[in-house]
């Protein structure tokens, strides 16, 4: 395959550079992690994405997860257009969003739902809701593990394993990171040493139910239940950031492989991603009697104009409707697929590395494995996953610009995609090793 040249892209991207900070809205989209020049989608269909210069690939991101049905899905875009007929905003209930609830709480341990617009709002909602229905300040949170740009969660590890915080990011003042226990993921004894130190302060802890933000790194068996056992032990709540599992991973997100089998159940969940169909649409949710403290029923202060919006509402619930048992089948056959080609390609060429899963999603890392923590995914070879990514960039496949991000793949990635996919990674495998060797 001859690549195509980014011309159009490149331009695009000039002219945003002078108007809006790095020329993207979201950092990885700037291609800053890999170099070279981000593609600009003017269209997509099923699993494939079609930029501004003609060029198509077989997406493997999904738009970060969102997309379980493949992009433009018939039924979704009937449902929306028929929402938008009747108007897009009203500022007032409606009853799309009692039915995505009911759909939600059908699905998951939680019991009650509040909409908001990213997954972001959602985490800073859910830890003033544990702070206020606590009285406690603390939270705890790991390493490697993202959960939107709220101040307090933008923070780094302090001196030692149950000291407070520092910044992590400019911007971030230290008193907003100063109530934040930072502990490596997976690791029990760094747990127990910040309970023992701060147990009586700790309001909640939060951690992705599966970490995928910095590349997927599944929780040991029984990691997630004892968190919920050591909070509920010290009055603090359990907080399961499901953003990006939430109905990816499994139809009941990640909690459907390990909560619901081991039978302890979360205090407050996140969700975002799949459950906009889309579009800008998170929620947080949780016990009955924790999410009765919000306003109007509680003294705890949430509110947003476009909550519950009738068009991301609509969006989501059509998705999820339609995401039944034959379409996480697909998905997790269409994973394997790819997952396996990707061993026996960088098997071949003599790569080291580790394809590590969390239901449906999936990633890489470019080193020997198992990667159980950030410090084990920092590992990763950057350089080596640069040349691999640009190399399927140039055989039509598009892969997440970054080494220490998830893959996915939709119920549209059919037989005609996983071949693109599996034709171009012998090359790309090949690229990896000449750049982990320096002979680029």
């Amino acid at each position: 395959m001859t690549p195509v040249d980014p011309a159009a892209s490149r331009a695009l991207f000039e002219r945003a550079q002078a108007v809006t900070p790095g020329g993207v809205n979201s950092p990885v989209r700037a291609f800053s992690a890999v170099g070279g020049t981000p593609r600009f989608i003017r269209s997509a269909q099923g699993a494939w994405l079609t930029d501004v210069d003609g060029a198509r690939y077989v997406d493997l991101i999904c738009s970060w997860g969102p997309m379980l049905l493949g992009h433009a899905h018939p039924e979704v875009l009937a449902a929306v257009s028929a929402a938008v007929a009747r108007g897009t905003s009203y500022g007032t209930p409606t009853e799309p969003e009692v039915e995505l609830a009911e759909e939600i709480v059908a699905r998951t341990p939680v019991e009650k739902v509040r909409f908001v617009s990213s997954g972001t709002e959602a985490t800073m909602s859910a830890i003033r809701l544990a702070r206020g229905f606590t009285g406690r300040d603390v939270v705890v949170k790991f390493a490697g593990c993202y959960h939107g740009h709220v101040d307090a969660l933008l923070a780094s590890a302090g001196s030692g394993l149950a000291t407070l915080a520092v910044p992590g990011t400019p911007g971030v003042p230290e008193s907003s990171t100063a109530l934040t226990v930072v502990l490596p993921y997976n690791d029990r004894a760094a747990v127990e040493a910040a309970f023992a130190a701060h147990g009586d302060r700790i309001a909640c802890l939060i951690t992705e139910a599966a970490a995928g933000n910095m590349g997927v790194v599944p929780p040991e068996p029984g990691f997630n239940a004892f968190l919920a056992d050591i909070c509920r032990r010290h009055g603090a709540l359990f907080i399961t950031d499901e953003v990006m599992t939430g109905f990816r991973a499994t139809r009941q997100g990640y909690w459907g492989i390990d909560g619901a089998v081991e039978g302890w159940t979360p205090d407050l969940v996140t969700f975002g991603k799949v459950m906009g169909g889309g579009f800008p649409a998170a929620a947080f949710g949780g016990r009955a009697d924790v999410m009765s403290r919000l306003a109007p029923e509680g003294p705890v202060y949430q509110a947003g104009t476009l909550s519950g919006n009738p068009i991301a509402t609509t969006a989501g619930l059509t998705t999820l409707r339609l995401a039944d048992d034959a379409v996480y089948d697909h998905i997790s056959r269409a994973a394997e697929t790819v997952k396996q080609g990707i061993a026996e390609a960088f098997t071949a060429a003599g790569v080291p590395h580790v394809v590590q899963s969390a239901g449906t999603m999936f990633s890489v890392f470019l080193c020997e494995g198992p990667v159980r923590d950030f410090a084990d995914a920092s590992r990763t070879d950057v350089g080596a996953y640069a040349a691999f990514f640009h190399a399927m960039l140039d055989r039509g496949v598009y892969l997440p610009p970054s080494a220490y991000e998830a893959w996915f793949l939709s119920a549209a990635h059919d037989e005609q995609a996983l071949d693109a996919v599996l034709t171009a990674l012998p090359d790309a495998a090949r690229a990896a090793a000449q750049a982990s060797r320096g002979d680029r």
